[in-house]
């Protein structure tokens, strides 16, 4: 054998070298990811199933009470949830714009009404059927249960399943409810805080970030869930492991309302566009003294005051004092951030005041002192708590929307 051949294995491989892998595709990494997030949805679902079905028999049985109580009146059901007050405003938003000029009185500048909901409700009515109102209507029931499904995760992460269930379904039941299915902003705002600040609890930073950033651009009190992802994000800053996301996620949380402020400033070329418009629709600030004020009066002084005005006080006060409650359960501190703004916001307002209950909806995590307590006591007690609520919540929806003469 001349010395220059090689000797070979019977394999054919030469002695001392490795024997090469066999060439195997590149691993299927994103259908594999996509199936891991499917299965991880698809759990979280089906653990929050009960809360999604508490929730939507507690909305149906005001809804129910509603449609009765409408027929015997002889109003239009979808007239009623659909074209009435801020959806009108919401609908003339989508189908005509902002207007340009600050003008002299409020019905004449809708620049008070943030863009979100309009943009989203003229997006989706260009490719389904129907007019834009009911697109607006579905909107809001479809994000309502975005929304219970976020409160639901809250609740189930810091105090278990059976809390998160039960403060769905107290936020079902809160007394002006019904507006969570109606043509309003509400429930995608609830929406956007709720899985916020789910965010925040799991250090998702910049999840938190973005839907901080949407409720900015949502309503007024978007500001609310910027200031609890930004101090939660900055207190995040100690930890190394985080410190880039936190910090990001601190600056991008205001941007959605900053950015709504600027562009209408801009737009009214005043650097105070936007707290003239608010002024122009009476919403100033007076440090609480308007509120006091309207307590009194209902509370003490008016021998007949109107039944929603009094609900309306009430829940101000019961805010207040879960509020309370809920810096004694020491609840984490973005909810109580969050809460705390909301409430600033709705009780140091000299505006007007029966809408105020309504622009306390979105603080659901108020109402989980009370679910917690619910959830160690007995069952009958429970059930009957329960019910009074959500027959209360159904009596007082179709109050508000049948007999009071004003807007929720």
């Amino acid at each position: 054998m001349s010395s220059t051949a090689r000797e070979t294995t019977p394999s054919g491989r030469i002695p001392g070298t490795r024997r090469p892998h066999p060439r195997t595709p590149a691993p299927d990494r994103p259908p594999r990811v996509h199936a891991r997030a499917a299965r991880r949805l698809i759990h979280a679902l089906g653990r929050a199933a009960p809360a999604l079905a508490a929730y939507a028999a507690v909305r149906v049985t005001g809804l129910l009470v509603l449609a009765e109580w409408a027929r015997r009146q002889g109003q239009d059901l979808h007239t009623i949830l659909a074209t009435q007050w801020d959806a009108d405003w919401y609908m003339a938003i989508a189908d005509q714009g902002y207007t340009d000029l600050l003008g002299t009185t409020y019905n004449t500048n809708n620049l008070a009404f943030f863009p979100l909901f309009p943009v989203l409700v003229k997006a989706v009515a260009a490719v389904t059927p129907g007019i834009r109102a009911t697109t607006a209507l579905g909107l809001a029931v479809v994000a309502s249960f975005v929304a219970a499904w976020g409160i639901f995760a809250v609740g189930d992460r810091l105090h278990g399943r059976r809390t998160g269930v039960l403060v769905t379904a107290l936020w079902a039941a809160f007394p002006v409810g019904l507006v969570q299915w109606m043509g309003y902003t509400e429930s995608l705002f609830t929406a956007l805080a709720a899985w916020s600040l789910y965010a925040v609890l799991t250090g998702r930073w910049l999840w938190a970030a973005g839907f901080a950033s949407l409720a900015g651009l949502t309503r007024p009190t978007g500001i609310a869930v910027a200031a609890a992802v930004s101090v939660a994000a900055l207190l995040a800053l100690r930890h190394r492991p985080v410190r880039r996301r936190a910090a990001a996620a601190a600056v991008l949380a205001p941007l959605g309302w900053c950015g709504y402020v600027a562009w209408v400033g801009l737009r009214l070329d005043r650097w105070d566009g936007y707290f003239a418009v608010q002024r122009l629709w009476y919403n100033d600030v007076d440090f609480g003294l308007k509120t006091l004020r309207q307590f009194r009066l209902l509370l003490v002084y008016d021998p007949t005051p109107h039944l929603f005005l009094v609900v309306v006080t009430l829940t101000l006060i019961a805010a207040t004092v879960l509020f309370g409650l809920s810096l004694w359960d020491r609840q984490p501190l973005p909810l109580l951030v969050f809460t705390g703004v909301m409430l600033a916001i709705v009780l140091g307002s000299g505006g007007v005041y029966f809408p105020r209950a309504r622009f306390l909806l979105p603080a659901f995590p108020l109402l989980l002192p009370v679910a917690l307590h619910l959830s160690r006591a007995s069952r009958r007690y429970r059930m009957v708590v329960l019910a009074t609520a959500v027959l209360g919540s159904a009596y007082c929806g179709a109050h508000m929307l049948l007999l009071w003469p004003s807007a929720p």
